[in-house]
């Protein structure tokens, strides 16, 4: 419990009068990351998205002065820029996730998980952020399918940065299935649960890995308390 405590001191201090940019910010756990930012003297919240619905409802519920709700994609780099302008923390969310969708939409996944990842660690190395995070996946180890190569080049990326660029740290942290996320199989097995149908199996040795959304986004702050108090 000390612990505890002791870290949520360390990440109150980290989060004071900061400016944070999350992109894919208007996702599930973005969503869930904002709130609890807003728990913290965080001194703006960028949320940068494409996704225009989402980020209407973001301003609508959450009616908090420090959220900026960003419109744009992260592979438009004068986007990126202009929404990283005195940026402190950077949570790098945005990505092309849905297996069956990035298989069938191949260039569009690239072109998102990797070159918009390019242009998020350009942008940090020439406005040098106190700290740069990018969210991976568990699906990149044995990666079989090409959203797990996306997000493992991605991880590669920032481990060459985290290796080269001095003025800002850098790190990627791995996800496991969260289960309030949008679009997962639980939405699937709720469907087939309410009519009474078998639930839907990849196969019957399969394993997947859940959690839930606000473990995801404490071990998010967590993280980013660890990783800023490295040396570099």
């Amino acid at each position: 419990m000390k612990q505890k405590n002791n870290q949520n001191q360390a990440i109150k201090k980290l989060l004071k009068n900061k400016i944070v940019l999350i992109t894919g910010g208007a996702g599930s756990v973005g969503v869930e990351l904002t709130k609890k930012l807003l728990e913290f003297q965080v001194k703006q919240i960028r949320i940068l998205d494409i996704n225009e619905h989402a980020l209407f409802n973001i301003n609508r519920i959450l009616r908090d002065k420090r959220i900026r709700t960003l419109f744009g994609t992260i592979n438009n780099p004068d986007r990126v820029e202009f929404a990283s302008i005195n940026v402190d923390i950077i949570i790098h969310l945005a990505a092309l996730k849905n297996i069956e969708i990035t298989e069938f939409n191949a260039l569009d996944t690239i072109e998102t998980n990797v070159d918009g990842t390019v242009n998020m660690i350009k942008m940090a190395i020439k406005n040098e952020p106190s700290l740069f995070l990018n969210i991976s996946t568990d699906k990149v180890a044995a990666s079989s399918t090409l959203y797990g190569a996306t997000k493992q080049i991605g991880e590669r990326l920032t481990q060459w940065a985290a290796t080269h660029i001095q003025t800002t740290k850098f790190a990627s942290v791995r996800f496991g299935n969260v289960i309030e996320t949008r679009g997962n199989v639980f939405e699937v097995w709720r469907e087939e649960s309410s009519k009474n149908k078998p639930l839907s199996i990849t196969h019957p040795n399969m394993k997947r890995y859940f959690w839930h959304i606000d473990e995801a986004v404490d071990f998010i702050l967590a993280m980013s308390f660890v990783i800023s108090s490295l040396v570099k």
